[in-house]
């Protein structure tokens, strides 16, 4: 191998080494790269536990492919932005919801394109969700997401920070999404269906961070507590798991 050959092997494997330091650095400073990541394992994981042929499973890795691929351009966006103007400007800021926006079109596309190749599955959980609801005391649901919103309400006005629907140091948001989300993982028996409902409720958190409402650790506390409130008022039911 002449030198010239070693300096075109060198610059191959280094343009690699710098596209996973691109990949690294999204994942490492936009919490959007980090939701899509959990998003695409939970759903490659739902592929192999379904036993999906090989055309869905196609279908979803491209899907999958495209969401990452646009959330990382949409940083480098952001960062060309930055770099250009560090000041306010209306255009940068026009530059930055264009690129956001292309971000969300692809994600409401990935949501379509799993709702249509997981069909069958979600039909099956959605039954026997209904059939479970049934055996549940009459409104328990509904109690259970009214005690959240009141936690809610008390922990923001414990710390003093935010208003009944908006900001605080815990997103009523997150905590009613994954109340919800729990209460249909419990009802359904289904990890499909735990799975779609927990990316639903992550999508809500997303959208929280994103518009500057809430901070990450904010959303995360409101998760938890939905979480908490359903699964313990469903152990108080004695209902099986």
């Amino acid at each position: 191998m002449n030198s010239r050959d070693e300096v075109r092997e060198h610059s191959f494997w280094r343009s690699f080494h710098h596209a996973f330091e691109g990949v690294i650095y999204a994942t490492r400073t936009q919490w959007n790269m980090r939701l899509h990541l959990i998003a695409a394992a939970l759903v490659l994981v739902a592929t192999l536990y379904l036993h999906l042929q090989r055309p869905y499973v196609i279908g979803v890795v491209i899907t999958v492919a495209v969401v990452l691929a646009v959330e990382l351009i949409n940083t480098a966006i952001e960062a060309v932005v930055d770099l250009v103007s560090p000041e306010l400007n209306p255009l940068a800021k026009v530059a930055k919801d264009a690129a956001a926006g292309a971000v969300l079109i692809v994600a409401f596309a990935a949501v379509i394109v799993g709702y249509l190749t997981f069909y069958e599955g979600i039909l099956a959980g959605a039954d026997r969700v209904y059939h479970a609801a049934l055996a549940l005391p009459a409104n328990a649901v509904f109690i259970g997401l009214v005690i959240v919103g009141i936690a809610t309400v008390v922990a923001k006005a414990k710390v003093g920070r935010g208003s009944a629907l908006q900001g605080g140091a815990v997103s009523g948001h997150a905590a009613l999404a994954f109340a919800s989300a729990t209460f249909i993982s419990l009802l359904g028996g289904s990890a499909l269906l735990a799975g779609l409902a927990f990316f639903l409720a992550l999508l809500v958190t997303q959208s929280r961070v994103e518009t500057g409402i809430h901070s990450p650790r904010e959303v995360f506390f409101g998760g938890m507590l939905g979480v908490g409130v359903s699964y313990g008022l469903w152990l108080c039911l004695r209902l099986p798991l």
